[in-house]
């Protein structure tokens, strides 16, 4: 019989927390009806909990073991006059393993399923993507193309609106009239004196005797 591993036991007594002793070994010690009550008990709940009425301590031992050694059981605990014992149910135990290989088998196959399907979709799953790639790739040079041609035309717009003011300008300053010059230089002369009235008789210079 293999023995039970330490974390087996310990989930084992973690469930037995729970239970009440089923069956009590009482004044005529460990009987043949006895036994047969505790290997009724496992076979009905694999896990049990046995009651011992004596306060020996060594008969308690004893009867521990003779329990588990004839009814192929494993002792998971004793806590004074009480002992915690396990025996797995082979028909159970069975489906169970059989349950889990088929389990196993269940998962294999579409895993397997999962691969084959993968790997039929590859090829074409990387061929959406250069498709996507590709289609990315055309986008953004149309929009690089929209941009730069949006920046010629701005230019080109800026260039001949400062064509169209020079243009302006030196057509007013062609059309425009000449205006006279209001200042004076030093070598310009002053206007010509107005002229005397009619009336008034010219007069002449007084002549001098060298």
């Amino acid at each position: 019989m293999t023995p039970l591993s330490p974390k087996r036991r310990s989930e084992l007594r973690a469930e037995a927390h729970r239970l009440s002793p089923v069956v009590i070994i009482g004044d005529k010690g460990l009987t043949d009806e006895v036994i047969a009550e505790i290997d009724r008990s496992l076979k009905a709940h694999e896990l049990i909990k046995v009651r011992a009425a004596t306060d020996e301590r060594d008969a308690r031992a004893v009867w521990i073991e003779t329990i588990c050694d004839r009814l192929q059981a494993h002792p998971v605990q004793q806590i004074g006059k009480v002992f915690v014992i396990y025996r797995e149910n082979e028909a159970e135990a069975q489906g169970t393993r059989r349950k889990a290989q088929e389990t196993e088998k269940a998962q294999g196959t579409r895993r397997k399923a999962q691969e084959t399907e993968k790997a039929q979709e590859a090829p074409g799953t990387r061929r959406k993507a250069r498709d996507t790639e590709k289609a990315q790739g055309t986008r953004r040079k149309a929009r690089d193309t929209e941009k730069a041609q949006g920046t010629r035309r701005k230019a080109q717009e800026e260039a001949g609106e400062q064509q169209g003011r020079g243009a302006g300008r030196s057509r007013a300053l062609r059309l425009a009239p000449d205006a006279p010059s209001t200042t004076r230089t030093s070598r310009q002369r002053s206007p010509a004196p107005s002229p005397r009235p009619a009336s008034e008789p010219r007069r002449r210079r007084p002549r001098t005797s060298r």
